[in-house]
């Protein structure tokens, strides 16, 4: 069973790395670019189990080591 876990910054978190990333891309000359929020994407295998205990799993990831949860939000999804 595969699966996408995805990481972003809580609303309110200073987004510097945002900020930097679109100074980068102002200074590259690509324009209309009003904000940027970096996050960060994890594709994951999981190796046997049902849904509810791969979802468990996967939580448990996240919220151990994929994710500051001071700071940051995850969100599961399974695929397939």
């Amino acid at each position: 069973m595969k699966a996408k876990v995805t990481v972003t910054l809580k609303s309110g978190i200073s987004r510097s790395q945002g900020k930097a990333i679109e100074g980068a891309l102002k200074s590259l000359g690509v324009d209309g670019i009003a904000s940027v929020r970096q996050g960060k994407v994890f594709d994951i295998e999981i190796a046997e189990g049902d849904r509810a205990t791969a979802e468990a799993r996967l939580k448990e990831a996240a919220e151990k080591l994929l994710a500051n949860t001071v700071i940051e939000n995850y969100d599961v999804k399974l695929i397939g």
